[in-house]
């Protein structure tokens, strides 16, 4: 008698757009600059809690949020270096993320990149493709 077997193959849905953002700066002072710039109220969340090594405590990571109301975007601006570690370790010339889910027209990404770079405060801002990422489930919330 033979069997057959079925495999089921997980992917996860990377629904986002991510940027890393690379500055000196304290996170509540870099959002104090977006929000200036880019016209956006980021708001301060509890901070975000990773399971990055299983087993132990889960490290925090600051997170700050904002919607755009109109297309109903949210923006999650949230800091690489958290309380024992990196959350995505493979980037750590990256000092924070603005992870944006749902939809985002491409040239207001375009735009938005643009003015984060005119920061003068920010050294670099740039488009990060999730799907190159190793340790992108950490972004997953």
């Amino acid at each position: 008698m033979i069997l057959s077997r079925k495999f089921l193959k997980f992917e996860i849905d990377l629904d986002f757009v991510l940027i890393a953002v690379t500055t000196s700066l304290k996170d509540y002072r870099v959002c104090y600059l977006i929000n200036k710039a880019l016209s956006f109220n980021l708001v301060k969340n509890p901070d975000l809690e990773v399971d990055i090594n299983h087993g132990t405590e889960p490290v925090l990571f600051s997170i700050y949020h904002y919607n755009w109301e109109a297309t109903e975007t949210d923006f999650y601006f949230i800091a690489n270096k958290g309380s024992d570690g990196y959350l995505i370790p493979e980037m750590r010339k990256a000092d924070y993320f603005l992870l944006i889910k749902n939809y985002i027209d491409e040239n207001d990404l375009d735009n938005l990149v643009s003015a984060l770079n005119k920061v003068p405060e920010i050294v670099a801002a740039v488009k990060i493709d999730p799907k190159k990422i190793k340790s992108r489930e950490n972004l997953l919330f």
